[in-house]
């Protein structure tokens, strides 16, 4: 069939069903952008193509579904680097059109011309750039059926002379591939370990939630009477209701569940590559069980015993692994120490539950008193814990949450719990500030009928707070997004405090400025919360309007400036110094 090559390449979206795209508007892809309307897709246009690609990033993890990043070639497309390597190590699968610079031109050093391929090759699963009009539909059928595959982003590079060209052309079939269900030899393996096992702990990453797999660790667990922890920023892992949920392992996570880990002599973990931050130390406890056999199942090979010493590597699909691996156990199965072991399973969540639940303010390390005068400095205000407490008591339980990176969102981390997956949206571990709010507008746009909540501290909400000019406007949905004004950066803060005796560089941010002043400005609306009921009530009216009345709030939760836990206590050491540094050696240069 004769068609344009913009034809032939919206078709092929359209056969996949990507009807969302994000991004800023561009002369490289207008060709295909002209077409949106009229083919049902859906253009977001956002104030910067950072927040763009973040949008898609939530947008696709909130509904499993592909969504598509298109930007102007050069500039444009630079800025999407930071969504992409984060959409990456979330296994987010998108689909990245990078529209290039002409082919009658590149390597003239021309206007917005950069090396794209290089730009994103390691950002993405897999890209390739369309090397002749004919090949435009075939070229993005295969890219985006790798993003599939591979469940991360993978890049189409196309020219953007080879648009508004006739070409005779039919358009690709979708062929699916079955995903890996494991070998059989590895699955009857980790049945007898599991089986055999007296102290049994699952360990759920987002390979459960990407493949569907919560029933069936539902009914692995109850099989086993295991208890079941989740990885770092994967509490939408299993349901925070069941009796044998443990909670998030790793940074700020529930000790209940480091405390039951560490007595496991076989882990399953499910869907996870073990990344560190879910293994490291918490809370001063070195939970790893160092003698545990480990089963590790991922549906990519390259990340099995990449960080632990596996005993069983299975590559395959959780929801397949772990149903195979039910089908196989031992009649007599998890019946070691059952009862014992569901007792202390409920004693140890019970114990937890109560300290998280009296735990107010963030601890000193020995020789540093930083908390101790930043509550003497704000005695009224709320500490980030008594936010957290006070956003609990109205967050809804369906609700769609986005935590961005940063000291007060991580403090957060053992609090949240949900009842299904797709429901906690965080940066992940590339770790980019600016996540919080751009990820709940994805969300939002993708389950409108969903009540949707953003948290930022107020040093990463700064990257993201032009998105306020772009959500604004009439065709966006209302949203909530709670800010936590502390007025500096936490993070950097706290390893100050803790290895360069509080010598502050670049960590305090402008008490002038006024993040819900800007919301109203912009026409949505900002309230300031300064206490634990007035955030409460803010954030119960905030998910009314939301709902009912189509307003999207910003919440300005005042908080004093105590911090939380170092990011990585393994990653910092205290200087030392040796040649010595002094400004009087500065060299003055000479200028024009």
């Amino acid at each position: 069939m004769k068609m344009t090559t913009e034809e032939a390449f919206i078709k092929t979206l359209q056969r996949h069903g990507i009807e969302h795209a994000f991004g800023i508007i561009g002369s490289a892809m207008m060709p295909i952008s002209d077409l949106f309307p009229v083919a049902g897709i859906t253009f977001w246009d956002c104030a910067h193509e950072g927040s763009a690609g973040m949008m898609a990033d939530g947008y696709t993890r909130a509904t499993g579904k592909m969504s598509m990043m298109i930007a102007q070639n050069g500039p444009g497309i630079t800025n999407f680097v930071t969504a992409v390597k984060t959409a990456y190590w979330n296994h987010t699968p998108l689909l990245l059109v990078t529209p290039q610079a002409a082919n009658k031109t590149i390597g003239q050093g021309g206007f917005q011309e950069v090396e794209q391929m290089k730009l994103f090759e390691d950002m993405v699963a897999y890209q390739e750039e369309v090397r002749d009009p004919t090949r435009i539909a075939e070229t993005l059928n295969r890219v985006i059926l790798q993003a599939k595959r591979a469940s991360a982003p993978a890049q189409i590079n196309v020219p953007r002379d080879f648009w508004t060209q006739v070409i005779d052309i039919e358009i690709p079939e979708i062929v699916e591939f079955e995903r890996p269900a494991g070998g059989e030899a590895a699955i009857a393996q980790a049945a007898d370990l599991i089986g055999n096992a007296k102290f049994p702990v699952i360990l759920n990453g987002a390979g459960v939630v990407l493949a569907g797999a919560i029933k069936d660790t539902i009914a692995l667990a109850e099989r086993l009477d295991a208890p079941v922890c989740v990885g770092y920023q994967h509490n939408d892992a299993f349901p925070g209701s069941h009796p044998l949920f443990a909670g998030p392992l790793g940074y700020n996570g529930s000790k209940a569940g480091m405390e039951l880990i560490n007595k496991a002599d076989v882990v399953l973990c499910l869907g996870t590559r073990l990344n560190p931050f879910s293994t490291l130390p918490g809370y001063g406890i070195d939970y790893w069980p160092k003698d545990a056999k480990i089963i590790q199942v991922d549906i990519n090979p390259d990340r099995i015993g990449l960080t632990k010493k596996v005993t069983v590597g299975i590559i395959g699909d959780a929801k397949k692994v772990a149903q195979s691996i039910l089908a196989k156990l031992p009649e007599n199965a998890g019946d070691d120490g059952r009862a014992e072991r569901k007792n202390l399973i409920a004693t140890t969540k019970s114990t937890w539950a109560q300290q998280l639940s009296s735990m107010d303010h963030e601890e000193d390390d020995p020789g540093t008193t930083w908390n101790e005068r930043a509550r003497g400095a704000k005695p009224d205000w709320m500490s980030p814990r008594m936010a957290w407490r006070a956003i609990q008591a109205a967050l809804p339980k369906n609700a769609i949450i986005s935590s961005d990176i940063g000291n007060n969102c991580a403090i957060g981390n053992a609090y949240p719990s949900f009842e299904e997956g797709r429901k906690y949206l965080a940066p992940g571990l590339f770790g980019p500030c600016g996540y919080g709010l751009p990820a709940v507008a994805g969300a939002k746009i993708g389950c409108p009928d969903v009540p949707v909540v953003g948290f930022s501290g107020d040093g990463a909400f700064g990257i993201a707070v032009n998105e306020l000019t772009a959500i604004g406007r009439e065709e966006w949905p209302a949203m909530t997004q709670i800010v936590f004004r502390n007025y500096q950066w936490g993070a950097e803060k706290r390893n100050s405090t803790l290895w360069y005796e509080d010598n502050f560089v670049g960590t305090e941010l402008d008490t002038g400025v006024s993040y819900a002043g800007i919301a109203n400005a912009c026409g949505l609306k900002g309230v300031v919360a300064r206490t634990m009921d007035e955030l409460t009530d803010a954030l119960n009216q905030a998910i009314k309007d939301q709902m009912e009345n189509g307003v999207t709030t910003l919440i300005e939760a005042m908080i004093n400036q105590e911090l939380g836990e170092p990011f990585r206590r393994d990653a910092m050491k205290k200087p030392v110094a040796v040649a010595g540094v002094s400004a009087a050696d500065m060299h003055p240069q000479t200028g024009a």
